[in-house]
Formats: C-alpha cells, sequence, structure tokens
C-alpha cells in the first residue's frame, strides 16, 4: 500500500499595493530578507514564485495591488531528479543541442523541485550538462515547450551559449515549427489566423480582437494548409512563426474548427485520450556551425489511428 503524503505547506503571500510599481525580484528580496540573492534566483527559476497563477520572471514589472505566492523551498528542494527511465527517443544529437522525440502525456519540463516523469527528467539523467544550460533548471536545456499532450519534436540545448543562440533564434523567429493536427469539419482552403492572445485562467487562454486587452496581448499567427478532409475532419499541416501558450488550439477553435480531442477548446469527441495536435518537425541553425538542421518525428500510433477512423491520409488537398 503506498504510504500517505504529508501535504505541501500553503505558499508564502506577499502584497504589492495599490500605486506602486517594482520588479519581481526587488520584491522579493525586500520581503524575504532570510534568502540570499541565489536563492530567490534558484526559486524563481524552478517556478516557485507565481503570479495569478503563472509562473513569474525575475524581471516582471507589477503594477498596481498584486499578489505574490511563493513556494518556500530548501537548497535541497531546488533540484531535478534524473530518470534514465521510460527513455525518450533522440532524433538528433550531437554537442551542442538534442532534439527530442516527446510522447504524448509526458510533461516537457518540470513546474517545481523534486518532479518526476518528465522529458526534463530523462534529460538530466542522460545529458546532465543540459540541467545548467538554460535559465531554469528545472527545465534542463530545453528552449520551447510543447503541452504536456502534444507529441512530437522538443528542443535542448548542451550549453549555456548554445542555449542563448538557440533561444535568440526562436525570438528573431528563424525558427520553422511545423505541426500537424485534426480538426472538426471540413476546411477546404489554407488561411492564415492573426489575431491577439491573452491568459484568460490557469489553464485556458482567450482569443480577442486587435487592439483588445493590448496591455497582457501576445500577439500570434497561425497559418494552416489542409492535406485531407472528409465531412467530418481536417488533417491540418500547420506552421507558427509566433509561440504564444495553447496558440494553435485557441487559433483553431476561434475560427470553428477545434483540434479533436480538445476539450479544453470545445472539442466535441475524444479518440486518443488527447488533443491530436503532433509538433512533426523543427528548422534551426545550429548554435556553432550555422548549419540549417532539420529534425521530424513520425506520427504516432493513436494519431494515426484516429486518421483512419476518420478517414484521413496523408496527402495534399488540391
Amino acid at each position: 500500500m503506498r504510504e500517505p503524503t504529508t501535504p505541501p505547506p500553503p505558499p508564502h503571500r506577499i502584497h504589492l499595493p495599490t500605486g506602486r510599481t517594482d520588479r519581481v525580484d526587488r520584491l522579493l528580496a525586500e520581503a524575504l530578507p532570510a534568502f540570499t540573492r541565489r536563492r530567490l534566483q534558484q526559486m524563481l527559476a524552478a517556478g516557485l514564485v507565481r503570479i495569478d497563477g503563472h509562473r513569474a520572471r525575475k524581471g516582471d514589472l507589477l503594477h498596481g495591488e498584486r499578489w505574490i505566492e511563493v513556494e518556500l523551498a530548501t537548497p535541497a528542494e531546488l533540484e531535478l531528479p534524473p530518470e534514465a527511465q521510460p527513455g525518450v527517443a533522440v532524433l538528433f544529437e550531437d554537442s551542442s543541442c538534442v532534439v527530442f522525440d516527446k510522447p504524448a502525456g509526458r510533461p516537457g519540463h518540470a513546474l517545481r523541485s523534486g518532479e518526476r516523469g518528465t522529458v526534463a527528467n530523462f534529460i538530466a539523467a542522460r545529458f546532465p550538462e543540459c540541467v545548467g544550460a538554460g535559465d531554469r533548471p528545472l527545465e534542463a536545456g530545453l528552449v520551447h515547450r510543447l503541452d504536456t499532450d502534444t507529441s512530437g519534436v522538443l528542443l535542448a540545448a548542451r550549453s549555456r551559449a548554445a542555449w542563448q543562440a538557440l533561444r535568440r533564434q526562436f525570438g528573431e523567429r528563424r525558427v520553422d515549427k511545423r505541426y500537424l493536427a485534426i480538426v472538426h469539419g471540413a476546411l477546404g482552403e489554407a488561411g492564415e489566423i492573426r489575431r491577439p492572445i491573452v491568459s484568460a485562467a490557469r489553464s485556458k487562454v482567450l482569443v480577442v480582437a486587435e487592439g483588445a486587452g493590448a496591455r497582457r496581448a501576445q500577439q500570434a499567427v497561425t497559418r494552416y494548409r489542409p492535406r485531407s478532409r472528409t465531412a467530418q475532419a481536417t488533417l491540418l499541416d500547420i506552421v507558427i512563426p509566433t509561440g504564444v501558450r495553447h496558440q494553435i488550439r485557441a487559433h483553431l477553435a476561434a475560427i470553428g474548427h477545434p483540434v479533436v480531442g480538445d476539450t479544453l477548446y470545445g472539442s466535441s469527441f475524444d479518440w486518443a485520450g488527447r488533443q491530436l495536435l503532433h509538433a512533426a518537425r523543427i528548422d534551426f541553425d545550429h548554435p556553432v556551425t550555422a548549419e540549417r538542421i532539420s529534425a521530424e518525428s513520425p506520427l504516432p500510433d493513436d494519431f494515426l489511428a484516429a486518421m483512419g477512423r476518420l478517414g484521413l491520409e496523408l496527402r495534399r488537398v488540391r
């Protein structure tokens, strides 16, 4: 029988009063004088500091009345336990970076110290140098994210210099990210969705009209092209030059074609136990040689099975 676990203590709360503006790291240093600056930075990197349910970054500038929640952790807890099993397939590997084939249902990075079962835990065991490459040890050098139920390519850096170079490419939109998705309904023409996105809750985002929620809105662009369709569903090729949380899922739902299985954004049926979204390919400049690198992930079995049930094929619609 599994031993009962002691629930974690409630988070420490820090209040930012109305009329004050300050950075998160300064507020933490002021409110927690017993903690060293390095320890506070580790806690930020580990995702232990949250604002409105979202992970805080040390440079975040806060305005007006806000509450910051901090999970107080000992130095020993600010660690990523290495886990060699279950393994994750490697699609590309050299001395600077690694591309993994993330399975659906497995988180990419850890959110809290001591968390297990993520791709980052596997990276810590197989490529331990990755843990120190990025700003957040719990992300184990990963330079972008995939939702837990999204499968496919996931890129990590093996050195600080490589991580910075790859992150710069993402910021400059020089990384090509290509996805396959099965959506509700028949989409016969290629199109582009260019609408901003705002966080609505801890687990969801909202697509808004241009200019609405301007202070918090993130610009997002999703381009899609049908590959196969029936009256019930369409298989889409998707390219996103931007990388906003839940971007593809929210954008497609906003035009009336939610991803099949994505019940959070309006899917009416679920044949695979997850949203049928797959990160099929990534193209980036090698952080040292500048050679263009391409890595592809084959479609997983659950995705192929759903295509078969829906009568979809891997072909281009004319």
